[in-house]
């Protein structure tokens, strides 16, 4: 029953598909929509959000079976299975698409009576054989037992809500069902996808609603390789992340079909993007063969396959790291008119670069003190003295530092840090970049490269450049190739950056210090002199030539 979206909203909803209209949706759906409303409605939106509880659109159920209509042979009896049936979403637009006469059978799990009782009501007289129970703990049928057609939206759980037991338990289960592990970071929807491997027929066709982000993430992987391995991916539909369709959760979405069946040698599967099922916006057909070596499959369609290189990456030239992690910047970065109201010691605070919205410039110079020539100066705690110590030296400060307790210090970063209010070693960086952009700016630009004069660091809202020798050795011979490689970075298309960052509801892209890492980065090496590299290895890896200084974070 899950994805992100009110009942309510759903009919709101519904014309953006252009399948319904207020008017046109079936007195039984609209008997269901009341009813999910209802139910919503008894649980806080913090409870809906720890169970994964989000209703399906009922335009977006609709055109989903209406999908899986097309993809299963004709007149072929349909076995349905939702693993997790809600108020019945895709039941309901399974009795709208398919003939009475064709329903063979049609089954559904719901873990939570508060939606699987009223239910259970609802669809009381119609064939539907409703469990109110996990479907991950439940025995998988026999093969004379198993559906033809399994179309679910599983919760979308994270991680950090299932315990350590639940996880293994998990994990074991996927593994016997279809031979991958999971990873320990995966939400519940991917258990939910490996599992039901079990439970479909063989050449049975499944639909799956699930986060997008999968396509990108490190766990997500596990997934990935039993779509491509365990059986033959037909299309994944990525739905445009500026359209979030399901109002209450900021997740970009995707429907992934597939069909159990070993793949042919040669198979493509169907990218398409944006507009709807029936008629997305942009479509891509890309060989099984290329997914297997491609991180980021939220590049198609938009973006053709890479080419195979070995070229350049800025991994060659930057050592890149994620900005101060502080645990509550509100208590540990602090104004000039703040340091000074408490009596804090200028000392043992460093300067810090305001976040992005606060960072109106994209050059920051510096004063003959290093601190950024900015209206917002902004200064990070930077001590590791014991606390008896700046009780001692520091009284103001120790003063200070009680304040935050244990409201500061017990927080999760503080508590195991030693001590408490000691930060990460960060020294300036002359190339920084955000870390969160979205793909809809005027720019153009959803990342902004900033170049950094000062000494200030920066929070964990931005990625920081530390060059690598030799562009470090070369910096520092000639002061002027900074601006250039800063115009470099500037110069990099928005689309290399966006196919290589992750998508959230809402056009949202972030970039991960290892992701910023992969964008090609030839031009860099021809603005080198020659001497900084070693000829066994141009064009390949870079190295700094002996008894040269680097800069600092090289």
């Amino acid at each position: 029953m899950r994805v992100q979206g009110r009942a309510l909203q759903n009919q709101d909803r519904a014309t953006s598909f252009g399948l319904w209209t207020m008017s046109a949706i079936p007195p039984l759906e609209d008997r269901r929509l009341v009813l999910q409303a209802t139910c919503d409605a008894g649980r806080t939106q913090k409870e809906r959000n720890r169970r994964g509880q989000f209703a399906t659109p009922t335009a977006l159920a609709t055109e989903m079976l209406e999908q899986a209509r097309a993809l299963l042979p004709p007149d072929v009896p349909v076995r349905f299975l939702d693993p997790a049936i809600g108020t019945g979403a895709f039941y309901s637009a399974l009795l709208r698409t398919f003939p009475k006469e064709r329903i063979a059978g049609a089954a559904g799990f719901e873990i939570d009576p508060h939606y699987g009782e009223p239910a259970r009501g609802l669809w009381q007289g119609h064939p539907l054989k409703l469990t109110l129970g996990d479907f991950t703990t439940a025995e998988a049928p026999r093969p004379a037992g198993r559906f033809n057609l399994i179309i679910c939206n599983p919760p979308y759980v994270r991680h950090h809500h299932l315990d350590n037991a639940d996880k293994a338990r998990l994990q074991a289960a996927t593994a016997e069902a279809c031979g991958v592990k999971v990873g320990g970071l995966a939400g519940l929807y991917c258990y939910f996808l490996a599992l039901s491997h079990a439970w479909l027929a063989d050449d049975g066709i499944a639909g799956w609603l699930i986060p997008s982000e999968f396509m990108d993430v490190n766990y997500g992987v596990a997934a990935k390789r039993y779509l491509l391995n365990h059986v033959e991916l037909l299309q994944i539909q990525r739905f445009d992340p500026n359209d979030v369709q399901f109002g209450d959760a900021l997740v970009s979405s995707a429907v992934v079909w597939f069909r159990k069946r070993r793949p042919m040698a040669g198979h493509q599967i169907e990218f398409t993007y944006g507009g709807t099922l029936a008629n997305p916006a942009r479509r891509l057909p890309v060989a099984a063969g290329a997914l297997q070596t491609e991180a980021k499959w939220t590049r198609f369609p938009e973006s053709p396959v890479r080419e195979t290189s070995t070229g350049l990456r800025l991994a060659d030239f930057f050592k890149i790291q994620r900005g101060i992690a502080t645990g509550d910047n509100t208590f540990f970065i602090r104004s000039t008119q703040q340091l000074a109201a408490h009596g804090l010691p200028r000392e043992l605070f460093k300067p810090i670069l305001p976040g992005p919205r606060h960072l109106p410039t994209d050059e920051v110079e510096a004063d003959q003190d290093g601190i950024p020539k900015l209206e917002r100066r902004l200064f990070i705690l930077d001590c590791r003295l014991p606390e008896g110590e700046i009780k001692q030296r520091y009284p103001s400060l120790w003063a200070y530092l009680q304040t935050g307790k244990p409201s500061v210090s017990e927080r999760y970063l503080c508590r195991f840090r030693s001590p408490w209010y000691a930060q990460e070693n960060r020294p300036p960086a002359p190339f920084v970049c955000t870390y969160m952009g979205r793909g809809d700016v005027k720019s153009g630009r959803p990342f902004r490269f900033i170049l950094n004069h000062s000494l200030a660091t920066t929070a964990n809202v931005y990625l920081m450049l530390y060059p690598k020798p030799p562009l470090a050795l070369a910096l520092e011979d000639n002061p002027k190739l900074k601006r250039k490689v800063w115009e470099f970075l500037n110069a990099i298309k928005p689309e290399t950056l966006l196919g290589e960052g992750r998508v959230y509801g809402g056009g949202l892209y972030k970039m991960e210090p290892k992701e910023l890492a992969n964008v090609g980065a030839e031009a860099i090496a021809a603005l080198l002199p020659k001497a900084c590299m070693r000829p066994e290895i141009a064009g390949v890896k870079l190295a700094v030539s002996k008894g040269r200084r680097p800069l600092v974070g090289s």
